[in-house]
């Protein structure tokens, strides 16, 4: 799903950014996350935040519940952004809070990790968004959120917002037919960069890499063609009715490599390489 920033927020961004795109797979986390058994809706429906001239730093939205107004004062030191209207298609509640911040989401994260310590989890990357739960103390539950979302290489909307984590653990992510639980994936959209990847229509799918790496695949198939025959893959590729979602060891079958970085990877495939994190259902 696509979706673009209403004209309320782009009227406060620099005329450059580009329209803010959400993945689906960053949709159906939101979707989970954001569900309205999932949110504290504790505050009466607000009028978008206004954009201020210069960036705000320590500031939130007057509708914001005391969990959200506490953490993105937190993150607004962190990010140096300004507030700005979120947007509609992401469906947040009236506590959120969203800043424009002239940084790069690769830029913030180890920022906002390292800000937040031990009451932060892990950061959940899904497509190019990421997102990381926060607790108001060490040791406590979590009960707010950030979201990254990239509007360019160097420019990110900063999302935050409450979070009931007893309604958000009860909320089931739909997993997509045909992928293995418990196995690492990768969607086509993250190889952007290192392996192309085309869609042939029927289910099947085209990857290739800049050095002839070649496989042709099949949803729902180990069996896959390769330039020199045929090749099984340990687990058989999946789609979400829009995405490629490919078992992380068939890179191999591309002759690319995969190597651990803390809590992510590094997909190398000939001279290029990109890091990410795999999805597991």
């Amino acid at each position: 799903m696509r979706s673009t920033l209403p004209s309320a927020l782009r009227s406060g961004l620099p005329s450059k950014l580009s329209p803010l795109r959400v993945s689906p797979r960053a949709a159906l986390l939101l979707g989970a996350l954001l569900s309205a058994p999932a949110l504290a809706q504790t505050a009466p429906a607000a009028a978008p935040a206004t954009t201020p001239a210069a960036p705000v730093k320590g500031a939130s939205s007057s509708a914001t519940s005391r969990p959200v107004s506490a953490l993105a004062v937190e993150v607004s030191t962190v990010v140096g952004g300004r507030i700005v209207s979120c947007p509609a298609a992401l469906k947040l509640s009236v506590n959120a809070v969203c800043l424009y911040s002239q940084s790069g989401a690769a830029t913030l994260r180890p920022l906002l990790k390292g800000k937040l310590a031990a009451r932060a989890g892990d950061w959940k990357t899904t497509g190019k968004s990421s997102l990381l739960t926060a607790a108001p103390a060490a040791g406590s539950a979590a009960n707010a959120f950030v979201l990254l979302s990239p509007l360019s290489d160097k420019e990110t909307l900063v999302v935050v917002d409450s979070l009931k984590v007893a309604a958000a653990s009860a909320a089931k992510v739909t997993v997509p037919a045909g992928v293995t639980k418990g196995q690492p994936y990768v969607l086509g959209s993250d190889l952007v960069g290192v392996v192309k990847v085309t869609s042939l229509g029927g289910g099947k799918y085209r990857l290739s890499t800049e050095d002839d790496g070649l496989l042709t695949v099949t949803v729902g198939q180990k069996s896959a063609q390769a330039a020199a025959g045929t090749v099984e893959l340990p687990v058989a590729p999946a789609t979400d009715g829009r995405n490629l979602i490919f078992p992380l060891a068939g890179l191999r079958a591309l002759g690319c490599t995969v190597t651990p970085e803390g809590n992510n990877l590094t997909v190398a495939c000939g001279a290029d390489s990109v890091g990410l994190r795999p999805i597991v259902f």
